[in-house]
């Protein structure tokens, strides 16, 4: 990679950085959040699925967005409605505010990630993209490693609006970087925006993810959720109609032909729905059942992204040795099963037991990622990048949204069936378990990839058996 190259996919981290800060720190805020609302923790999840869902409901046009306006231009208008909505949700006085303000950042994030992203890939040849996506990924994931004690801190010395007005001189940064560094790159060719596709594929998502959100209810409110649902999943055998019609769809169907993008969002949705549980399930867990302050709460927390960050490292590497499929088969199971272990904690556990083994399991999810994000994009060409990356990123968002809202109701369920208001410490470690099944069932999708795919980004072929194979074509 060249050192312009190395400065883009450092941009990108910027913005991926003050993505992931505000999830990881949120987490650890949350119970101080419910003390000041007068509200039950668990019930807060509504402040992390609103703004996953603005997520999914708004990346599809990310692609479409940064073709026509220029690249440099979306990710800097998406980083100003990112922080402005930021200062928003600090001066939120009730959960219905703070919905609002993160539907708003939720929409400046739909264009900011997506858009650095599709930079990049455009910016840095093939044979690159897992050393680009190393680049990308360890300054990103400095934000989980310090949102949790970040968030600790804030909430425990200051107040919890800090952790949201946090992002301003981040985001002041990553507007400078961008306009130094990156070219507005346009698409001459785009096609007419699809609005037809656009609200179908809006409906279906905001209808299945708001329905979950309210189907567990009682009364009125419950009917409502399980009609947001039906409405959701009627838009979407819609939308897989006009978008079989439509010669640019926002959602384009047709990637899911090819065989590595296929996998990655199947199998892939099925493991970020486990993983989308943690950020929400752990520091509640902490704090409400094993009565850990916020900043002792941070502090054990960060230590599953520190694991993440000495991965990378050596992501390249096993990917070079092993291939996509073996990694990814065999590194979902043992992801799986550091989740699960989870399950036994206590709180007599001792910090630095906990540390540990959130240490050893941020190492296995952080490979899984690293490995998702790349084979994606291995067998795709420069016209489908803008298509995928939009495409995929709201799948992304829609599982981890979905994992949340799993969790949270885990949490509700167990209670209601002894009669009980509050999740006990068994509440908890069952729904680690469940997450951690979840997982590992994701490695029998990847079993389905072939031997030798995404050896083109891995370089896996040329290790094998001695041979210097040339890369194979993509796979339908």
């Amino acid at each position: 990679m060249t050192s312009r190259q190395r400065i883009v996919a450092l941009t990108v981290a910027c913005a991926l950085f003050m993505q992931t800060l505000d999830s990881s720190v949120l987490g650890t805020a949350l119970p101080a959040i419910g003390r000041d609302f007068g509200l039950d923790p668990v019930h807060l999840h509504l402040a992390m699925t609103s703004y996953l869902i603005a997520l999914a409901v708004f990346m599809p046009m990310s692609g479409w967005i940064a073709d026509n306006f220029g690249t440099r231009n979306v990710l800097r208008i998406a980083i100003v409605i990112f922080v402005a909505a930021s200062v928003g949700c600090g001066y939120s006085s009730s959960i219905g505010e703070l919905a609002v303000m993160r539907i708003i950042q939720g929409m400046g994030g739909a264009m900011m990630v997506p858009v650095a992203r599709l930079a990049l890939l455009r910016a840095v040849p093939k044979a690159s993209l897992v050393q680009a996506m190393t680049w990308v990924s360890v300054p990103a994931l400095l934000g989980p490693v310090v949102g949790p004690p970040l968030g600790g801190f804030l909430v425990t010395y200051a107040s919890w609006p800090w952790i949201f007005w946090i992002n301003v001189p981040i985001g002041v940064i990553g507007i400078v970087l961008a306009s130094v560094f990156f070219e507005n790159l346009k698409n001459p060719e785009t096609p007419k925006f699809d609005r037809i596709g656009f609200a179908l594929s809006s409906c279906a998502v905001g209808g299945i993810l708001f329905g979950l959100e309210l189907a567990p209810r009682s009364g009125l409110t419950a009917l409502s959720g399980f009609g947001l649902i039906a409405l959701g999943l009627i838009m979407a055998g819609f939308y897989g109609l006009h978008a079989r019609r439509h010669p640019a769809p926002i959602l384009d169907l047709t990637l899911m032909r090819v065989q590595t993008f296929r996998v990655s969002i199947l199998a892939g949705s099925l493991f970020r729905i486990g993983i989308g549980a943690i950020p929400f399930l752990l520091p509640l867990m902490l704090q409400q059942s094993f009565g850990r302050s916020a900043i002792a709460s941070g502090m054990i927390t960060f230590s599953a992204a520190a694991g993440a960050i000495a991965m990378k490292l050596a992501t390249t590497r096993a990917l070079s040795t092993f291939g996509f499929r073996n990694t990814l088969v065999w590194n979902a199971g043992l992801a799986g099963v550091s989740i699960a272990v989870i399950a036994l904690f206590k709180d007599s556990t001792p910090a630095w037991v906990m540390i540990a083994f959130l240490f050893i399991g941020g190492f296995f999810r952080s490979l899984q990622f690293t490995a998702l994000n790349a084979i994606g994009f291995s067998d795709l060409d420069d016209r489908q990048m803008s298509r995928a990356t939009g495409f995929s990123a709201m799948v992304q968002q829609l599982s981890l949204s979905i994992g949340v809202t799993v969790a949270a109701l885990t949490l509700q369920f167990l209670p209601y069936l002894r009669g009980e208001t509050g999740a006990s410490e068994s509440d908890y470690s069952i729904a680690f378990v469940i997450v951690g099944v979840l997982v590992s069932l994701s490695a029998l999708a990847f079993m389905r990839l072939d031997a030798d795919a995404g050896e083109n980004v891995s370089g896996h072929a040329a290790t094998v058996g001695g041979e210097n194979r040339p890369p194979s074509s993509p796979r339908t």
